[in-house]
């Protein structure tokens, strides 16, 4: 008997993780992944600084969502099917036990991607999937109920594909040659560039708590904020450039944000330091920081609220107190370009939500052909949130593909 063939076009983790659970659940069907690169599961190895973010300790669905930019929606059902709890099981059952950070992140208990990629070459392995690396996908075709797909190295029939490539201009170029419209790609996780005196010179300082706006634009986010060599990055950032990347892309990466460093109302501010005049009227502004703020930063702040290090809070006048409330709860920082978040290049965009069928994550244009990943119009916040996304869909995609 002639097994029946699926492809897996992709050898990253959306890909991996689909044609495991393929050839686990049916083992009657012969499973390849076809990867472009001489070797695959790169963005494992890099994800969480080489630690790999496997996913979030977050394990309410409709909490869950609310990390997707782009998909929340969409996501909802399907993480009703598979979601948190289903992935950390997952990856026990194969030996590879998970932890859950403080701000919520999962890694591998050993704080190493390798684990994760022997855990899905073991298991490839294990269970007879073929994987063929230096193979590039240069066309996909049907005819009846059997795909063709060109590559590099050759020609292959199959009854099945499954696409898990991520952000691949030249599939997408594909798939719009078979009916399916793509969303225009725009960078997502990124860092912002800012030249500016007041975080000059202090790398590595971190505000715990900040809220920050885009003026001109309903987009906000608030959590801890990295000033950088280049400028601004950590969390509060990310979730900016995530929610915000069709708007900041529009804009040519070029906008103005207005940071609340203490998230307080300017006039609470301004009330605090009224009574900070009186009680430390003796002491300098600049050695007494306040408001849990890091030093350094307090320093800058300081500077440029038209004072120096020897003025006193005793000789303060409404001006320089008005000018340093508005420095810790409405400072102004001019965004000019970005900067990718670490190696973890993230893009909204991809194959347009309405044409795919969340139940299954097959295509409604194409029969037999499904999606997993971020091929999709799907993307979210930092934190494992994306690769969630990947186990999700392929899991779904694998199920329908193997009855």
């Amino acid at each position: 008997m002639i097994k029946k063939s699926v492809i897996v076009i992709g050898g990253g983790a959306a890909g991996f993780f689909a044609a495991i659970n393929i050839a686990e659940q049916n083992p009657n069907l012969k499973v390849t992944i076809l990867e472009r690169g001489k070797e695959g599961l790169g963005k494992v190895k890099v994800s969480g600084g080489g630690r790999c973010n496997v996913t979030h300790a977050e394990f309410i669905p409709q909490e869950l969502v609310q990390n997707y930019p782009r998909g929340e929606k969409e996501l909802l059902g399907p993480f009703h099917q598979f979601m948190t709890g289903d992935t950390i099981d997952w990856f026990e059952k194969r030996g590879v036990e998970l932890k859950i950070e403080d701000d919520g992140r999962m890694f591998p208990v050993s704080n190493s991607s390798q684990t994760i990629i022997d855990c899905f070459l073991n298991e490839a392995e294990k269970h007879q999937v073929e994987i063929l690396y230096n193979h590039s996908v240069k066309a996909l075709s049907q005819k009846g109920q059997t795909f063709k797909i060109e590559t590099s190295q050759g020609d292959f029939l199959s009854d099945r594909v499954l696409i898990a490539t991520g952000s691949n201009p030249k599939i997408w170029n594909i798939l719009e040659s078979l009916g399916h419209t793509i969303s225009q790609p725009v960078p997502s996780l990124f860092t912002f560039n800012i030249k500016d005196k007041r975080i000059q010179d202090i790398p590595g300082v971190v505000a715990q708590n900040v809220e920050i706006r885009v003026l001109e634009t309903n987009l906000w986010s608030e959590g801890p904020l990295l000033i950088t060599h280049w400028g601004m990055s950590a969390p509060s950032i990310l979730k900016l450039s995530a929610f915000g990347a069709l708007e900041l892309s529009k804009r040519n990466y070029n906008f103005q944000i207005e940071v609340n460093f203490i998230k307080q109302s300017f006039e609470d501010c301004f009330n605090t330091l009224k009574i900070l005049k009186q009680d430390l009227a003796k002491k300098t502004v600049f050695k007494t920081t306040q408001f849990d703020l890091p030093k350094r930063l307090w320093h800058k702040l300081v500077l440029a609220s038209n004072m120096d290090i020897e003025t006193r809070w005793a000789d303060l006048n409404k001006i320089q107190l008005e000018t340093l409330a508005n420095q810790l709860t409405k400072a102004i920082f001019k965004v000019d370009g970005k900067s990718t978040f670490k190696e973890e290049f993230v893009t909204a965009g991809g194959v347009n939500l309405k044409e795919i069928n969340f139940k299954t994550f097959e295509s409604k244009y194409v029969k037999g052909l499904y999606f997993a990943g971020e091929v999709i119009d799907v993307d979210a916040v930092t934190g494992g949130f994306n690769f969630q996304n990947a186990w999700t869909g392929a899991y779904i995609a694998a199920q329908n593909i193997s009855k």
